[in-house]
């Protein structure tokens, strides 16, 4: 049996290739995506683990947990506390470690490594073991910096350039005083590392005489550990924990590992819907092989093989061709990760250098993934064919499935489709979170049903194309005779575009609607001309708001400013305004009160009213910072959106209650003009900021271009990956007209023989899988339509502004993007259908 399994594999080996080819894609996606986020991942590893060589034993900050309406005032690492974890028995040297956000331009005033990555810290002392200077002297004073020699290259800075710079808002302009060599993995990753003098750094990152971190190097023959235990003795627990560096470089590992398994899941999610959607065409593939050999496997039967023979030799053959396909995706895989890497640095995205990983883990995955998915997908098909009696077989008595014979199967997919729907239709009266899970439940079930009734489904609605069809003539009608003659074959191609398609479309419901959602959200509720705010989105410094509203033509402007406080026990994050300013830059519908901020008087919007059990005229106390406390009184309640929610206190309440030393933490700034939004307006916002590069100052317009620019970029990105599900599902479809043309030779030849032309043949076998794809196209748009409505109703929950916004135009494109697979995927089945003989064809059994 081993040896006629493995002589029908090499007999066939023209129709199995389009198998090997779906499973193949799917394995490479899969390899790929583990070997690309492995690489990844070695290399952020191994770069900041270098980053720890000069680090033994860390020091760092205790965390003091706030205990009732008090915020407890956490601990800072103090010169004194340096010194003495300096004089410890086994320690060489001590370093105060300051580090924070610094934005660094280059030559034509754009940001080096986009904001995320550039980094600032201290140097220490003339010679930082750190950070060895290559040119130039260490930085001394506020007006001189060292920058790393990668983003010295990159930008074209020499020692004694001067450049531009922000930390948190106002433009600095210091002289680059020496460039330094780093391990850093930012650095290496495309960022940049500006470093400043200790007094310079603690005075723009944090408070004068305060670290973020004290770095201790052993001396020669003592230990980590040894030297952690003898710091540990001077060093208080509630002040300060210690850490070795081999345990930091640990963490990091974790983190960094942590930080990829998203990238990672989701490229495997999408990895998993093409291999999905290939499963189809290898029970399709095989269900046709099985059907072809009913004869020959019923000689078996005859001549003393048992059903589990037959069907082991079904198995062992897609035994074969899994390995094959397995093994071929795998070298494709490790392909396309190092396509993967090269990409990212297109695009501008610098990664650490190392090579390319291919661990045993992806081996062994590419190959159990691609020979148990196509040994499962040939499971049923070679279990039906052992089913038959052999002298049925034989004797061609054994005839096909009917619609009647297909009740129980239509039976189990109303099951599955009604179950599915009515979970989803009870997930949409859930709130939020709440109803994720069942609405993934709901979204399967469907799915599944609607698999299982597309036979049924498929006779009405290509029965509906056939006043189309008849235009065609002959060609038409004999294609749509074609179509519906086995309806589990077009329901499995069809069902292959159908998820795809389903997928694609609903996605771009949810972003569509997303997207108007969040652009009315702006225009209903805030009226200003103007936002301001970082470009990584980091705190900006106090100084903006006061520049701003010095700025000629300004006649409103407040910050959003931030701050922990502790209310009945809990946390809540507090939102100061300017009291007598918020009024002209926002507008929010009001459940019950009045907007009215200032003094002790604040509003809270309706999730936090009702979290706490406030309305208008309620009042509570806030404990902030410092252990100081305040007792407000609720003058309205708001209905909030995703830009502005939760307690909005005046300002000037805000800093009286927050300790002298607090930094505020501004968000961003709104800013009203007399004249309103224009470009000379803008300019002068911009002038008066210094033409700062980390700082955006953005109109309505403005917003609205950045919410459909991000979502425009997920969506493309969401295609691309999606793009292999439809790749997969246009070999279906080639496949399914290949074996179809092959089954149906002997019928091809009598319409050649009565008359029907190589055109008209041609045409038929076309049309054929033009109708196919477009039921797989409408099935799966009608299911997108569905799922993207379902979806919305959750997220409308929480977002008021949300409204189901379905995009024709795009669905358009989807549906002819269905029909021109089926076109092109009936260009070689059709061509090769017109060249057969008519007399071979006519003979052909």
């Amino acid at each position: 049996m081993f040896r006629t399994a493995l002589r029908n594999v090499l007999a066939h080996k023209a129709r199995l290739l389009m198998t090997v080819l779906a499973v193949m894609l799917g394995v490479a996606f899969v390899s790929g995506t583990l070997v690309f986020t492995n690489t990844i991942s070695e290399a952020y590893q191994k770069s900041s683990a270098k980053g720890f060589d000069q680090v033994d034993v860390a020091v760092q900050q205790a965390y003091r947990p706030d205990e009732g309406d008090r915020i407890a005032e956490q601990p800072k690492l103090t010169p004194e506390l340096l010194r003495k974890v300096g004089k410890v028995p086994g320690a060489e040297s001590a370093t105060g470690v300051v580090t924070g956000f610094t934005a660094l331009a280059d030559k034509d005033g754009k940001l080096i490594g986009g904001g995320f990555q550039s980094q600032g810290g201290n140097y220490w002392g003339e010679n930082d073991p750190r950070y060895p200077i290559e040119e130039g002297r260490a930085p001394s004073g506020p007006d001189e910096i060292a920058i790393d020699a990668k983003t010295a290259e990159r930008a074209g800075y020499q020692v004694g350039d001067t450049v531009r710079l922000s930390v948190d808002g106002p433009v600095l302009s210091p002289t680059v005083s020496g460039v330094f060599r780093t391990d850093d993995g930012n650095v290496a990753a495309g960022g940049s590392l500006t470093l400043f003098d200790t007094a310079t750094a603690q005075k723009l990152f944090h408070s004068p005489g305060a670290y973020d971190e004290i770095t201790v190097t052993a001396a020669p023959g003592t230990s980590q550990d040894r030297l952690r235990s003898a710091i540990d003795t001077v060093v208080p627990e509630d002040v300060a924990t210690t850490i070795t560096g081999e345990q930091l470089a640990s963490q990091q590992a974790t983190q960094i590992a942590a930080s990829m398994s998203g990238l990672k899941n989701g490229l495997l999610v999408f990895a998993g819907i093409a291999l999905f959607v290939g499963t189809f065409i290898i029970a399709n593939t095989f269900t046709m092989l099985v059907a072809q050999r009913t004869k020959e496997l019923a000689l078996l039967r005859a001549v003393g093989a048992s059903r589990r023979q037959v069907t082991r030799t079904v198995l062992i053959e897609a035994f074969v061709v899994g390995v094959v396909a397995a093994v071929a995706g795998l070298a494709v895989g490790v392909g396309i990760g190092a396509a993967m890497r090269v990409l990212i640095s297109t695009l501008g995205e610098t990664i650490p250098d190392g090579p390319l990983v291919v661990t045993p883990g992806t081996v062994a995955t590419a190959l159990l993934v691609g020979v148990l998915i196509t040994m499962l997908a040939a499971w049923l098909p070679g279990r039906r064919a052992a089913k038959i009696p052999p002298v049925a077989a034989m004797s061609s008595v054994h005839a096909k499935a009917t619609t009647r014979s297909l009740v129980v199967r239509n039976t189990i997919g109303a099951l599955f489709s009604g179950a599915g729907v009515a979970t989803v239709l009870y997930a949409t009266t859930l709130e939020g979170s709440d109803g994720q899970i069942p609405m993934g439940i709901g979204a399967v079930l469907l799915i599944i049903g609607v698999f299982v009734l597309t036979p049924l489904l498929s006779r009405p609605m290509i029965a509906s194309a056939a006043p189309v069809l008849r235009v065609f003539g002959v060609s038409g009608k004999l294609a749509r005779q074609n179509s519906v003659r086995n309806p589990r074959r077009t329901a499995a191609t069809a069902s292959a575009l159908m998820i795809g398609l389903t997928l694609i479309t609903g996605m771009t419901v949810m972003a569509g609607s997303l997207q108007t959602a969040i652009g009315k959200m702006a225009a209903d509720s805030i009226k200003a001309d103007y936002v301001v705010s970082m470009a990584n989105g980091n705190f900006l410094s106090p100084d903006v708001e006061k520049k701003l509203a010095g700025t000629e033509g300004v006649t409103a402007v407040s910050p959003l400013r931030n701050a922990e406080s502790r209310i009945d026990g809990q946390t809540e994050y507090v939102t100061g305004v300017n009291g007598d300013a918020i009024g002209e830059l926002t507008t929010f519908p009001l459940d019950e009160g009045a907007f009215e901020v200032g003094g002790t008087k604040v509003v809270v919007d309706t999730e936090s009213a009702k979290r706490n059990g406030w309305k208008a005229g309620t009042s509570f106390t806030a404990g902030f910072e410092g252990g100081e406390r305040q007792k407000l009184t609720v003058a309205g309640v708001y209905e909030a959106n995703e830009l502005i929610r939760g307690v909005l206190l005046d300002n000037r309440t805000l800093e009286r209650r927050l300790p002298p030393d607090t930094r505020p933490a501004d968000m961003m700034v709104m800013v009203k003009t007399a004249a309103g939004a224009s470009d000379a307006a803008k300019d002068r916002l911009a002038k008066t900021l210094g033409d700062n590069p980390a700082i955006k100052i953005q109109d309505g317009d403005d917003l609205s271009d950045d919410i459909a620019q991000m979502f425009t970029l997920m969506l493309n990105l969401l295609y691309g990956l999606l793009a292999m599900a439809v790749i997969v599902a246009v070999l279906g479809v080639i496949n399914t007209l290949a074996m179809s043309v092959f089954e149906r030779s002997q019928e091809i030849g009598m319409l050649r023989a009565i008359g029907l032309d190589r055109r008209n043949i041609k045409r038929m076998v076309r049309l054929e899988s033009l109708v196919i794809s477009l039921f797989g196209g409408v099935l799966g748009i009608g299911l997108g339509v569905f799922f993207g409505w379902a979806a919305g109703e959750l997220v409308a929950s929480r977002m008021p502004t949300y409204e189901l916004v379905l995009p024709w135009a795009r669905m358009g494109v989807f549906l002819l993007m269905a029909g021109t697979v089926g076109v092109l995927a009936a260009m070689w089945p059709a061509r090769r259908a017109a060249k057969l003989n008519m007399l071979a064809a006519i003979k052909a059994e």
